[in-house]
């Protein structure tokens, strides 16, 4: 059976979803190593501009549609970044440290 490689880097696709995903974000974003004071208040303000769940504020996204993200890539650009962080703040457990900022 052929393995299916992935149109940027070349690299094995474990399956055709991974694939169809790396073909329309390209390649995976990488979180900053420097986290903005303000996109913990962006988190609790921006809606999801795509996907399953737009319209919905980020800090209220599913744990499981983020692991997904984590998974496949975060997609380009301050999305992704904020998908990451929000990611990373639901897997630790800290969703509550958001209430605060709801509030204001």
């Amino acid at each position: 059976m052929r393995r299916r490689l992935c149109r940027i880097d070349k690299r094995p696709v474990a399956s055709e979803r991974r694939a169809a995903v790396l073909w329309q974000y390209g390649r995976p974003a990488k979180p900053s190593a420097q986290m903005k004071p303000e996109d913990l208040q962006r988190l609790v303000t921006q809606t999801m501009p795509y996907g399953k769940y737009k319209g919905r504020v980020i800090a209220d996204l599913p744990g499981h549609y983020l692991n997904w993200f984590a998974r496949v890539g975060f997609p380009p650009g301050d999305i992704g970044r904020l998908l990451a962080l929000m990611q990373e703040i639901d897997h630790n457990g800290l969703k509550p440290l958001l209430e605060p900022l709801r509030r204001r």
